[in-house]
């Protein structure tokens, strides 16, 4: 997915909805026999011009997340090349790629992964899939979505050095 019409913003739009149609295929399996097992990824290939990968996948991952978290579906983003550690200090080899996993939630584990949104973290904790339209309320243009989305980014902790309200979402684990 690169080189999509409309440069980085469209890019994103393609994610987005790369990870909506991840979701919606998931969402009947998940309370299926070894449903929890399963997982679809949206891998990010080919490059933007002026755009990093992690600037690509960050608006997607935040509406996703934020869509599909109260009904038990947990979005994570992972970037080429990146070096993470474990909450206990271990080594979490390197992405090969830049992908965005789709999973069922693990309600007990999952919500301390937003810790950055503690609102999210509760509603994933006690996510149930109702069948709701996830879409009920909202746009459903990219463009339109993500600035709905701006609503839910938590508000910046006053800073003399930062005192306005971020333009990306909030950095997480996943």
């Amino acid at each position: 997915m690169g080189g999509a019409a409309g440069g980085a913003e469209g890019v994103q739009g393609e994610l987005f909805y790369a990870g909506v149609q991840a979701a919606e295929w998931l969402r009947p399996l998940l309370n299926r026999p070894h449903g929890i097992l399963r997982c679809e990824n949206i891998v990010l290939v080919g490059e933007v011009p002026g755009a990093r990968h992690r600037d690509l996948l960050v608006w997607p991952h935040w509406v996703l997340k934020n869509l599909y978290g109260p009904i038990g579906v947990m979005f994570g983003k992972f970037y080429a090349g990146a070096e993470e550690t474990t909450a206990a200090g271990h080594r979490i080899p390197a992405a090969p790629a830049s992908f965005l996993p789709v999973r069922a939630a693990v309600h007990r584990r999952d919500p301390r992964f937003l810790s950055a949104t503690p609102d999210l973290a509760a509603a994933l904790a006690a996510a149930d899939d109702d069948g709701r339209d996830v879409f009920e309320h909202i746009p459903t243009e990219w463009k339109e979505i993500r600035t709905w989305a701006r609503h839910l980014i938590p508000p910046a902790k006053p800073s003399p050095s930062s005192p306005d309200i971020p333009a990306s979402p909030p950095p997480s684990s996943s």
